[in-house]
């Protein structure tokens, strides 16, 4: 596997322990978006990107940074695969929607875009992160489906890892 980070923010600490959980199987690091950088992205070769989705939608705080990052930085040749946490049961209708700002920034800034999740075995109503039927990276909801969390982070490292 090449030099692989894994890049997170988090408010109430969920979305921080997944990257936690994420990096722990690959045997990386995982970062705070506070402290990600241009040299950071240098760095790797992959970055696996995670945000939890506030109110409508939103990105968590610390990414409006991170994005600028991801914007500005030339991903040609990196390898990007995304996550996200959010609550299926209360915010149907915007479900880990933030995923898709994270995506379209590394995306548009020339990122080989890995991981997409088929939207089956989930429950809600919408959300923007969603693409010809599948979610544009491993969504999570570990507020109402925590037992499925462990299986479906599996799942998607098994289906990444040989882009990495």
């Amino acid at each position: 596997m090449k030099k692989t980070v894994v890049v997170y923010g988090s408010s109430t600490g969920t979305c921080q322990s997944i990257a936690e959980t994420i990096a722990s199987k690959l045997g990386v690091e995982a970062l705070d978006v506070t402290n990600f950088n241009a040299d950071v992205v240098a760095e790797n070769e992959n970055l696996l990107i995670g945000t939890s989705t506030w109110g409508a939608g939103e990105l968590q705080d610390d990414w409006y940074d991170g994005v600028k990052v991801l914007k500005e930085a030339d991903l040609a040749g990196k390898t990007v695969a995304v996550f996200g946490c959010g609550d299926a049961e209360s915010y149907s209708d915007t479900f880990c929607g933030a995923m898709a700002e994270l995506y379209n920034a590394a995306k548009e800034s020339g990122a080989k875009m890995v991981g997409e999740v088929s939207t089956e075995d989930y429950s809600f109503d919408d959300s923007e992160a969603v693409v010809d039927g599948k979610f544009v990276g491993l969504a999570l909801d570990d507020v109402n489906e925590d037992d499925k969390t462990e299986g479906r982070i599996d799942a998607w490292l098994e289906e990444i890892k040989p882009a990495l």
